[in-house]
């Protein structure tokens, strides 16, 4: 027998209210607490408008010395023609300390990488991020107020002071903040190993935050430590899922987190490829799944990848796993190889890709007419504590 569903009318006038997720997935509220942001002042320029390009470039053509842009790797090319200088997160950062005469540091990236610029720069320096809701996902998968539960559960296990906080880059200002009060490091994709090393002649046990697959691929990949070594916390699960004898018996205790677009590729796609292309060199970024990487033919940041395609001989085929801006734009600057991205499946940084053109020219054009908008500003507690875990990493050996 159906059951008779009510009138429309009736169905219409039901009082259901949305939850604060819900709204937050519509962009009709803000939590503060997250590295997303859901507004944006002004009216951004058409994304059909033919004159963005001139606008642009009239933009900051006005702005002259005043304003310093900096473009990701993974950035659009649309956003990246405009960049005074590319690269990753922390190279960016310091690039934008090394430029005190600009008053405007437009960051074309992520929060994370804004939020790091804000804190190497001086206080003269303000940092833009053309949309706030460009964060990341990596990032926003350890909150403060998880990392600081998770640091009860260790010492409730005995064991916090023989653990040391090593965090990636690719995380808040509050993440390196508690890494920094701490006793931790910040590393990047490219001095992983030698940060571990550093943190093992600190203490007895790591904790990796917040990308599981770069922490492992490490200790394991270039540490010669085994999977058995190395345990998962779950922050959505009491006790991160783990009892107190895997705590205490573990010398990596990884975050649960990681890339979207890299943690994507898979087994699989290494063997795809290598069935379609004889002769192809794999060639994947470190935040890739453990198996991916011992997959793979070369391992490597992304400055690692480019230098690679940089100094790979004419006729050789490469598919790279890492972020599709990126590899198109290595296929079309050697137009001599043939690189492919590792996947079947089309896939870019969506957060990253929404530092779009319409934003960009908005934000120089607002800034240009004086106005400071979306400015990325972190406390002086958390600026001061950040700062510390970063310089213990600018001095490993």
């Amino acid at each position: 027998m159906t059951t008779a569903q009510p009138p429309v009318e009736s169905r219409d006038v039901l009082d259901v209210q949305p939850t604060p997720l819900a709204l937050l997935l519509l962009g009709r509220e803000a939590d503060p607490r997250s590295e997303r942001g859901v507004e944006c002042p002004g009216d951004l320029p058409s994304p059909s408008d033919p004159d963005l390009v001139a606008r642009a470039r009239a933009a900051k053509e006005r702005l002259g010395d005043k304003v310093f842009i900096l473009g990701h790797h993974y950035q659009r090319d649309e956003v990246i023609q405009f960049a005074d200088v590319t690269g990753d997160s922390f190279k960016l950062a310091r690039d934008a300390a090394a430029r005190p005469e600009a008053e405007y540091i437009v960051f074309c990236g992520v929060h994370f990488m804004a939020e790091s610029a804000d804190i190497l720069t001086s206080d003269d320096q303000k940092v833009v991020l053309p949309d706030l809701a460009a964060g990341c996902s990596m990032a926003d998968m350890a909150t403060a107020e998880q990392v600081a539960e998770c640091w009860d559960v260790l010492t409730d296990a005995g064991i916090a002071e023989q653990v040391v906080p090593v965090s990636y880059m690719n995380s808040s200002a509050d993440i390196k903040a508690f890494t920094g009060k701490h006793g931790g490091t910040i590393c990047t994709s490219s001095n992983a190993k030698r940060a571990l090393d550093w943190a093992f002649e600190q203490g007895e046990k790591v904790l990796f935050l917040p990308d599981q697959h770069l922490g492992r691929n490490t200790a394991v990949r270039d540490m010669g430590m085994s999977l058995d070594d190395c345990v998962l916390y779950n922050p959505h699960k009491p006790n991160g899922g783990l009892t107190t004898e895997q705590l205490r018996a573990a010398k990596m205790i990884l975050w649960r987190g990681h890339c979207s677009v890299h943690g994507r590729f898979s087994l699989e796609s290494v063997a795809d490829v290598r069935a379609r292309i004889p002769g192809v060199q794999v060639l994947v970024h470190p935040e890739c799944k453990h198996e991916v990487v011992a997959a793979a033919d070369q391992v490597g940041s992304t400055e690692y990848i480019i230098k690679a395609l940089d100094a790979a001989p004419a006729g050789s085929k490469w598919a790279i796993g890492t972020e599709l801006n990126l590899v198109r734009r290595l296929a079309n600057a050697h137009p001599d190889k043939e690189v492919v991205f590792l996947d079947r499946t089309v896939c870019f940084c969506s957060t990253m890709n929404r530092i779009d053109l319409p934003h960009l020219v908005w934000a120089l054009e607002s800034l240009a007419d004086g106005k400071l908008v979306n400015r990325i500003q972190v406390d002086q507690e958390t600026e001061s504590f950040a700062k510390l875990a970063l310089e213990r990493m600018l001095a490993l050996p």
